[in-house]
């Protein structure tokens, strides 16, 4: 690997001879191995000795709940004996119940942690730690929109810049773009900004290769830089950090040596439509419920969620590298859930995981519709079911074990869901189209009456729901008990109606997304591989084509559904409607929660009062120039640009004649058969533009055409 001899000078010196990249400093990432346990002598595992009795807690309140609800279930189903399909109900109950007590009790530890929380920690008025150690903050970006994209990274960049520690910090935006438009136009991007924030510690680098996708950008970086530095911030395209927030990470990891990463609590923010705004509501008042809990007993066993986090260079480089799991996609291949695998490979190693969900400061955005979410739930679960692969990996610690069984379980429980519903309605079907044997074979005194306790039925049906919507009803309490909360939610009234709507608005989404998320699995356990798809960040409206394509099997399921219902009886229609309800309706619930939704419910603290660092963000978003040509017009028209964008190239490498890139030998003749630039850039595809953008002289050829 070669190194770059050129240190990063200011945009106004020769940008033919620079690359927005400074002097390499390598960190070599050991080879990745899940069999392997890496547990460097000279970092002392952390140790927590509350952790024990948390963690019993955690586990005992979960099996007596389940132990508690499985045993009433029984008592409904066992009303003149158990049959199979019976049994296979009680077996699901089980298992769904675990999950549901799990999520209960985790969140009660969050209620009680925050209710003895003191409010104002962290404020944005205290005064900030002193700092000495480098951090870089890398952006890696796929097809995102270059012009919010830098409204963002420059709205963090100012707000740190205030703190009187920016001088400790570089910023790398990282590309995997492969969209020719959107590569140039980030460079055009960049170049504006440096100017703009007056730094010269903003570096760009862009892979023609995005190998491994987000994970191989990361590690690229490390292997060629992160020898530099102490500590690295990992942000998203959508993700929004405050200065204050910054400084206070890397003061953390200072502070404790053992430390090898701290997960910040991202709040989402911009919500724009009613899908979005919903999400943003239940994140802002229910997830720091959730999160306490979680950081209550995980202790130094955390997670990592990908991004918004601070990450010791040294402790991920030695510890972090993921291997290739054997097989084909989607089982095979790449992780495409990297993060939690890298935190259990850091902590396996000894490094120290940590969560802070009370420090504030960190915002990310969500996706504008169902289908967006569900798209890019799609990836994730195919994600978290790779990790099938990593669970028995030797030396990993138990509690990062649960973190993949926790993810694993959120995709598997919405076709157990499914399953459990159908299993119900087969069992209701069979008792009024099949006649009853009453008197089966062998010996019998009584009869077999196949029957359930309806009374006893409904009693557990009620319990399992306050598991459900309990920990939404404490979070509302707490905001309820703090006035200067209570404000930012616009009062008590207007807070409990949010949740009360937001219940309502989650209840008629949830059947559809158990169907998306049961559909995933099978595609996935068929060997259907999910790709990487960029995320649609703008508004989320859908043409209604793709509404009745998208939401057919939906609402196909809720025909089955009703009619099934109907054939046994009218109560027990009423009885599955909640679930019906959402099915039959897919379509238009769809197209209503896609559409812009702005009013007084639903406020979160950030709308209401927005920070500086969000407020600066969104200023910059709406004043940027969004306008742009095709790459090769602009590289045409900027002399500055085109000479950046040539520094910036990698030397070429010499290939094997069998691996010429095909896409740049067609796009050279393309190129050499047409006699104006204009007839040349209509007939190349963007496969080949983004070949001839990779290479210098076929780039100055096309150019060159008068």
């Amino acid at each position: 690997m070669g190194t770059l001899s050129t240190a990063p000078r200011p945009i106004a010196g020769d940008i033919a001879a620079q690359r927005l990249l400074p002097t390499e400093a390598p960190l070599p990432m050991a080879p990745g191995d899940l069999g392997k346990s890496l547990v460097p002598d000279r970092i002392p595992a952390p140790v927590a000795p509350a952790m024990a009795w948390r963690r019993g807690l955690i586990l005992l309140s979960t099996a007596a709940l389940t132990g508690a609800g499985g045993y009433e279930m029984y008592r409904v189903l066992q009303v003149g004996g158990v049959t199979v399909l019976e049994a296979m109900v009680l077996a699901l109950f089980l298992v769904l119940l675990a999950w549901v007590a799990f999520s209960f009790a985790s969140a009660l530890a969050g209620f009680f942690v925050l209710l003895a929380h003191r409010p104002g920690a962290f404020a944005p008025d205290e005064e900030l730690p002193a700092i000495a150690s480098r951090t870089a903050m890398l952006l890696p970006t796929y097809n995102e929109d270059p012009h919010r994209l830098t409204a963002r990274l420059r709205a963090i960049i100012e707000s740190l810049e205030t703190t009187s520690q920016g001088k400790l910090f570089d910023w790398y935006v990282l590309s995997d773009s492969t969209d020719p438009d959107i590569w140039v136009a980030e460079e055009k991007a960049l170049l504006a900004l440096r100017q703009a924030v007056g730094t010269p510690r903003l570096y760009y680098r862009h892979r023609a290769d995005n190998t491994a996708r987000k994970a191989g950008n990361i590690s690229e970086w490390i292997t060629r830089f992160g020898g530099a530095y102490d500590f690295m911030i990992v942000l998203d395209a959508d993700s929004l950090m405050s200065g204050q927030t910054i400084v206070r990470l890397v003061h953390a990891m200072e502070s404790n040596p053992s430390a090898g990463l701290v997960q910040t609590l991202p709040m989402v923010v911009n919500a724009r439509s009613l899908f979005s705004r919903v999400q943003q509501f239940a994140g802002r008042l229910y997830g720091p419920m959730i999160a306490a809990g979680v950081a209550w007993w995980h202790g130094s066993e955390g997670n990592y969620w990908g991004h918004n986090a601070i990450i010791r260079v040294k402790a991920f480089a030695e510890s972090a590298a993921l291997p290739q799991l054997r097989g084909r996609k989607p089982f095979g291949g790449h992780i495409l859930s990297h993060d939690f695998v890298e935190g259990a490979l850091m902590r396996r190693a000894g490094w120290g995981i940590y969560m802070l969900p009370t420090l504030g400061g960190s915002y990310e955005e969500v996706p504008p519709s169902l289908l967006d979410f569900a798209a890019r739930d799609r990836r994730w679960c195919q994600g978290n079911l790779q990790h099938l692969a990593v669970v028995p990996a030797r030396g990993l610690h138990w509690v990062s074990r649960v973190h993949f069984m926790v993810g694993i379980g959120a995709y598997l429980t919405a076709p157990l869901w499914l399953l459990f519903l159908l299993l119900g309605m087969l069992i209701s079907l069979q008792a009024r189209f099949v006649r009853p044997e009453y008197f089966p074979k062998g010996f019998s005194l009584f009869p077999t009456w196949p029957a359930q306790d309806p009374v006893l039925a409904i009693w557990v049906f009620v319990a399992t729901m306050g598991l459900l919507l309990l920990p939404k009803l404490l979070s509302l309490v707490l905001v309820w008990m703090r006035g200067s909360v209570r404000r930012q939610f616009g009062g008590a009234l207007r807070a409990s109606a949010g949740v009360l709507a937001e219940i309502v608005v989650s209840a008629l989404m949830a059947p559809v997304m158990m169907i998306f998320q049961s559909i995933a699995v099978i595609e996935i356990l068929a060997g259907r591989d999910a790709g990487w798809q960029t995320q649609r960040r703008d508004d989320g409206t859908v043409e209604r084509r793709e509404l009745y394509r998208k939401y057919g099997i939906p609402t196909l399921c809720g025909v089955a559904m009703a009619a099934s219902a109907y054939a046994v009886s009218v109560p027990l229609l009423l009885w599955m409607s909640p679930v019906i309800v959402g099915l039959l309706f897919a379509v238009p619930i769809g197209a209503l929660t896609a559409m812009p939704a702005f009013g007084r419910l639903f406020v979160t603290p950030e709308e209401r009062e927005p920070p500086s660092v969000l407020r600066r963000a969104n200023e910059l978003s709406a004043s940027a120039d969004v306008g742009g040509s095709p790459a090769l017009v602009e590289l045409r028209q900027d002399s500055a640009l085109l000479a950046f964008h040539l520094a910036q190239l990698l030397p070429p490498r010499a290939t094997r004649p069998d691996t010429v890139d095909a896409n740049l030998a067609v796009g050279r003749a393309k190129v050499d058969a047409s006699e104006t630039f204009e007839e040349a850039a209509e007939h190349l595809s963007s496969r080949e533009i983004f070949s001839i953008l990779n290479d210098g002289p076929a780039l100055s050829s096309v150019l060159q055409k008068r």
